[in-house]
């Protein structure tokens, strides 16, 4: 009996410390995702497309990027990374859309490609947009994103999130919208007096008045008794000349 619960105990010990191994053994997932995740209603913003290469055997040799369409952004540049070629591609959208301002809008950036590079086995690239303004209705914006590898193997990063919470296996890119900062507003409030406020300014400033008048009155005095020493030491000095002449 003891033998045999030993045995047992050897085996489960053996089972745990493979499944560890096996589990520290296999690279974590990592998705594409968008950096910084957050951006301000109505501003303008850079955001980098993060790609992480997620295959041991092959490289990332294309990187395609969709844009909303439902909420069109108006304005978008690029930033040129080394060794890889960007298109910007803009179109017709499916259907005109209405802006922040009113305006109809029937064109816009539709995707960007950036192709002739390569992401390497165990390395990340970030490709870079500067867009905007960005929409004031909306709290997210998506960016469903394909990734080429040098075998051939395409990954659609496209799939929404689940309705239990838990990550899709292949989640779509996407920003995050919040509403604008009040450090504006702030600092207009920070910068106006309160009635309480503005006496207590005069007052420092009489106080101010007051300690330079005497140190004014101070420096005065003290220059006399220098100018009263310095006659009374010459008179001594001439009396000993006096005396010793004599």
């Amino acid at each position: 009996m003891a033998l045999t619960a030993i045995t047992r105990r050897a085996a489960a010990i053996t089972a745990g410390a493979l499944a560890l191994t096996l589990g520290l053994a296999m690279p974590a997932l990592a998705h594409v995702t968008i950096n910084p995740g957050t951006a301000e209603k109505g501003g303008w913003t850079k955001i980098a497309f993060r790609v992480p290469n997620e295959r041991d055997n092959a490289s990332t040799t294309k990187v395609e990027v969709q844009f909303p369409t439902d909420h069109p952004l108006p304005f978008v540049s690029v930033r040129p990374i080394p060794g890889w070629e960007v298109k910007l591609t803009r179109g017709k959208l499916p259907k005109p859309v209405v802006s922040d301002d009113g305006d109809k809008v029937t064109e816009s950036v539709l995707k960007i490609t950036w192709t002739g590079g390569k992401v390497e086995p165990g390395q990340f690239q970030e490709f870079e947009a500067s867009v905007g303004p960005l929409p004031k209705d909306v709290d997210q914006l998506q960016f469903p994103t394909a990734q080429t590898y040098s075998n051939g193997e395409v990954v659609n990063w496209a799939d929404p999130a689940k309705a239990d919470g838990s990550e899709a296996e292949h989640p779509v890119p996407s920003l995050k919208l919040v509403a604008p900062s009040d450090d504006e507003a702030g600092g207009h409030g920070s910068m106006g007096q309160t009635p309480s406020a503005a006496p207590a300014v005069v007052a420092i400033k009489n106080d101010s008045h007051a300690t330079d008048g005497s140190s004014d009155n101070t420096a005065r005095l003290l220059g006399g008794i220098g100018i009263v020493a310095g006659i009374a030491g010459a008179a001594v000095g001439v009396a000993g000349l006096r005396r010793s002449r004599a």
